[in-house]
């Protein structure tokens, strides 16, 4: 399930905001306990509000007090241009820039 080149925390993150990209997670649905999430993949429940706590320093999960830890209205919004920002950064900006060098247009990337 989870895998050995990165902290179990980081990964349940990263599953979580994976679940709002994709629209799994919406907007105020309410997710797991900590507990519930410890007791469901057999983890440290301090493993998992590890990763809560991190989601909830993005802004991207808000807790209710009594009843729970929901989505926040504007995760998915945050996530996407997130992800935007470093997909250019990461693939198109390389690839434009190794395009000028060799004298590819922009149409010719295009096509």
């Amino acid at each position: 399930m989870f895998s050995d080149d990165v902290p179990i925390y980081r990964q349940i993150g990263d599953r979580i905001r994976a679940d709002i990209v994709t629209g799994t997670l919406g907007a105020d649905q309410q997710v797991m306990s900590t507990n519930q999430y410890a007791s469901f993949y057999g983890i440290n429940p301090a493993t998992a509000a590890k990763a809560f706590q991190e989601l909830i320093d993005e802004g991207l999960l808000y807790k209710r007090r009594g009843v729970g830890m929901f989505v926040s209205p504007d995760a998915h919004d945050k996530l996407v241009a997130q992800r935007r920002a470093q997909f250019v950064a990461e693939h198109v900006a390389p690839m434009m820039a190794e395009a000028c060098a060799l004298g590819i247009s922009l149409d010719q990337v295009l096509d």
